[in-house]
């Protein structure tokens, strides 16, 4: 295991995805930085769930997936090192880009552009927790369903822009038809998004995004595990 998690994270650095996943939100949160004041609830919680959205339905289903195609999986259960031990460094390593690419959101915006950050630490752990899993749980159903790689990345791609969409990342959500909005707070994104909003701005996640992101992580998590193919 230990010779796994060395190998999965020199591969993982070298992927240009994993670069892309840090890069992305954090020239996204730079550019629209000038527009942060003390008092912001909005850019910076949407920076971070753009970095999560992009490593859980970019990274996590590219990579199983390509794994898969390519025999990777079928070739470990031959061997001591079992195909399912490497789906689950691969996960805590996808999951460790996260958290990073969302630690230095927090820490520039922190420092540099001087925005809000919230206080209540516990409410955006509760929150990062439910809305990673329930993203991830995506990303898996994407990697159990698609046929190769870059068929994952195609269907990544084309869920994360309507998903972002709905969420509120590429349009505020108070300038969208109420039907549009009122239909993105039941997806995992907008959830999410929504979440963050409300302990960034101090006050207590609600029920309705909370269990959203709750069912969507238990229910696509075990339609994945019941698709999921190893060769």
């Amino acid at each position: 295991m230990r010779k796994l998690v060395v190998v999965e994270t020199k591969l993982l650095i070298r992927e240009p995805g994993a670069l892309f996943s840090l890069l992305i939100p954090l020239f996204i949160l730079v550019v629209f930085g000038s527009t942060i004041q003390p008092g912001d609830t909005v850019l910076l919680p949407m920076a971070v769930a753009i970095a999560v959205g992009l490593v859980a339905l970019y990274m996590v289903p590219t990579t199983l997936a390509t794994y898969r195609e390519r025999g990777v999986l079928r070739r470990l259960a031959a061997t001591p090192v079992r195909p399912g031990n490497l789906l689950l460094v691969q996960l805590v390593l996808q999951l460790v880009l996260a958290v990073t690419a969302c630690a230095l959101l927090v820490a520039v915006a922190g420092t540099v552009l001087g925005a809000r950050l919230p206080a209540r630490v516990g409410a955006v752990v509760l929150v990062f927790a439910l809305g990673t899993a329930a993203m991830f749980a995506i990303g898996l159903l994407i990697a159990a369903a698609a046929p190769n790689g870059r068929a994952a990345n195609g269907i990544g791609v084309l869920l994360y822009f309507p998903m972002a969409y709905l969420a509120g990342l590429m349009q505020p959500v108070d300038q969208m038809p109420d039907i549009v909005a009122r239909v993105g707070e039941y997806t995992p994104l907008g959830a999410f998004g929504q979440s963050l909003r409300d302990v960034w701005a101090g006050a207590a996640p609600g029920p309705l995004p909370l269990g959203v992101m709750a069912a969507y992580a238990v229910v696509v998590s075990v339609a994945a595990a019941r698709l999921f193919r190893w060769e």
